[in-house]
């Protein structure tokens, strides 16, 4: 299974590609990067820019599943409507592809990777290195958000599939009854 983890954002949009073969498999970061553009540039070239990079990442890696960091709620009007265009071009890019997506909020990705929904930057960073067997600590954070959700989609997927099938079998155990 390949999974690829997105944190979205206007200037800076990280990417990782993580695989990991069976239920019980390690996971290895195949590839990742962080798409940057241009403060100096139209909000809609920015996007298309976005769009494109995205698209192409998709299109060489073949991921079977996206993970993508929802929005933040900061302070900064400005900075959440600048993300919040980036997170849309990104899902069109995903849908286009017809990449199922999963979104999880930065506190999720913290509790299920580090244990704690509170973790900072740098444990993050860190814990992420640990996971994958990284040489060094992944930079930029952007990049290392965007491992972080891709392994939190990694671990919370079964389970919430395991979940759907149940309610699935139950609502069919239920319509049997009624017949």
């Amino acid at each position: 299974m390949k999974i690829l983890g997105i944190d979205p954002g206007l200037d800076r949009t990280g990417w990782a590609v993580l695989e990991k073969n069976g239920p019980g498999g390690t996971p290895k970061l195949l590839s990742s990067g962080l798409i940057h553009t241009a403060a100096g540039l139209a909000l809609e070239k920015r996007l298309a820019a976005i769009y494109d990079s995205l698209m192409s990442v998709i299109a060489s890696h073949t991921p079977d599943f996206a993970a993508i960091e929802e929005v933040f709620f900061s302070k900064r009007a400005d900075t959440q409507a600048n993300t919040t265009h980036a997170r849309g071009v990104i899902l069109l890019a995903c849908e286009k592809r017809s990449l199922p997506i999963s979104a999880y909020n930065p506190r999720e990705i913290k509790k299920t990777v580090s244990g704690n929904g509170s973790a900072d930057k740098a444990q993050m960073q860190k814990i992420v290195q640990l996971t994958l067997g990284l040489a060094e600590v992944p930079r930029p954070d952007d990049v290392a958000d965007a491992m972080a959700a891709a392994l939190c989609h990694m671990r919370l997927a079964p389970l919430k599939l395991a979940l759907r099938n149940a309610g699935e079998a139950a609502r069919s155990a239920a319509k049997g009854l009624t017949k």
